[in-house]
């Protein structure tokens, strides 16, 4: 009977070791589970932030991306370059379907964002103290908003100016006080133009490819996309006819001004820059954002010109950045700290003299380096003189149809030679078709 106590007593003590063992064990794990999450959280979070830009404007991306990962060590900004915009817009489209989506992208769609597929900001934007939405220029901020929600943040600002060859428009006695009308700008091109039978040795003016310098000059006449109760389509206005048929005559018949179109990406602006640079054109109609590009010891800056008797009102715009929805909470809040960075008043100030786009702070102009930069480069300030006359961009509200029949319609004038009222009844008849479709009709 002793005995079996004292085998029974041993089993007690080994069996209170074995569990003691096993508990010390249990607090090792979770301890040793606390350190690695604890290592875990002080690392930074990698963000891919998808743009579509190249040259200069590329490189300056970087710089800034690589300046901000330097400045903290929360978070650390992956650039993913693509060919333009639109490449960029693809790309993310078939990203948002798989699931793999990037955390920052310099992209923006409002019918997206009203679909789901873009975070709302409004909760990131409160938890960023250094935000400040009061000081963003407001018809730049409020280009991101849908349904009373931020979805998109202004990078910077943009609108198209004129750009020329100084020492080509003294040798023709041209200046820029004659481009003050679309008119004037017509007869300088004939000036400019050097011809040799049928043969074009250099154009007086090239127009940028596409339907937008054409709409900037619609809207210098005073036409519209729309009315103004949303209904109607009005691209066949003798305004938007007389526009398009006047550039149609100047490059194929009078053939004074020239497109460049196609290729890959930027490669047909980059064209046309080239031809004001290399002499084959004495002027282009280009991107606030080409400043960087450009030599200013050669070229000069001028806003866009209205129509006689018509004020200029070129679009003004904000390039966005937005965060996919199915971003992770963490990786959205990396984004926001990265957008945050980008617009503040030094950095959007810094953006602005190295590129030319417009900065998206009041508090950019009051930056002792951008006061002193604008002294010594006249052309920086053309693109604000022209921001307080310009029209807002048009939102599209078949989510890109319209705009889409507007692209193909400016291919068949520029490219083909088509007539304006052709080209443009048949964009009439697709985009009111599609407006009608969304309103129910």
């Amino acid at each position: 009977m002793r005995k079996s106590k004292s085998i029974m007593a041993s089993i007690l003590v080994l069996t209170f070791i074995l569990l003691s063992a096993c508990g010390n064990k249990g607090q090792a794990d979770s301890a040793a589970k606390a350190a690695a999450g604890a290592a875990k959280s002080s690392e930074p979070v990698e963000i891919e932030f998808w743009y579509g830009l190249g040259g200069k404007l590329g490189d300056n991306m970087k710089r800034l991306i690589d300046k901000f990962n330097s400045s903290q060590k929360e978070v650390v900004v992956k650039p993913v370059v693509q060919g333009n915009y639109d490449e960029t817009k693809k790309k993310l489209q078939a990203a948002m379907a798989s699931g793999k989506v990037p955390a920052a992208v310099l992209s923006s769609d409002i019918s997206w964002a009203k679909k789901g597929l873009f975070a709302p900001l409004d909760d990131l934007i409160a938890k960023e103290g250094s935000f400040n939405k009061d000081d963003f220029i407001p018809t730049f901020l409020d280009q991101g908003k849908t349904d009373n929600k931020q979805y998109f943040i202004p990078m910077y600002g943009t609108t198209q100016l004129l750009y020329y060859n100084k020492s080509m428009f003294e040798k023709a006695g041209v200046t820029a006080e004659d481009m003050k009308t679309w008119e004037g700008l017509a007869e300088a091109a004939k000036k400019l133009t050097v011809k040799s039978g049928d043969n074009v040795s250099v154009y007086g003016w090239e127009p940028m490819w596409g339907y937008e310098n054409l709409l900037d000059a619609v809207l210098c006449k005073g036409g519209k996309v729309i009315s103004e109760d949303g209904k109607t389509i009005l691209i066949d206005s003798p305004e938007w006819i007389q526009t398009w048929d006047s550039f149609r005559k100047w490059i194929h018949e009078d053939k004074t001004m020239a497109i460049h179109s196609g290729g890959q990406g930027w490669e047909y602006w980059y064209k046309t820059i080239d031809d004001v640079m290399q002499d084959r054109a004495a002027g282009y109609t280009g991107s606030s954002g080409d400043q960087g590009d450009l030599d200013f010891t050669k070229l000069a800056a001028a806003p866009q010109p209205g129509w006689n008797g018509h004020t200029p009102a070129p679009v003004a715009s904000a390039i966005l950045a937005g965060i996919p929805a199915a971003a992770s909470p963490e990786q959205q809040a990396a984004a926001m700290k990265w957008f945050t960075f980008f617009t503040s008043a030094q950095t959007t100030a810094d953006w602005s003299m190295n590129t030319g786009y417009i900065a998206v702070r009041k508090s950019a102009m009051e930056e002792p380096a951008f006061k002193a930069f604008a002294e010594k480069n006249p052309q920086s300030k053309q693109p604000l003189l022209q921001a307080q006359t310009a029209s807002a961009p048009f939102i599209d509200p078949t989510g890109g149809k319209i705009t889409d029949a507007l692209k193909i319609a400016a291919d068949k004038l520029e490219i083909q030679n088509l007539p304006a009222d052709q080209v443009l009844k048949e964009a009439k008849d697709t985009a009111q078709r599609e407006l009608d479709r969304v309103q129910g009709k």
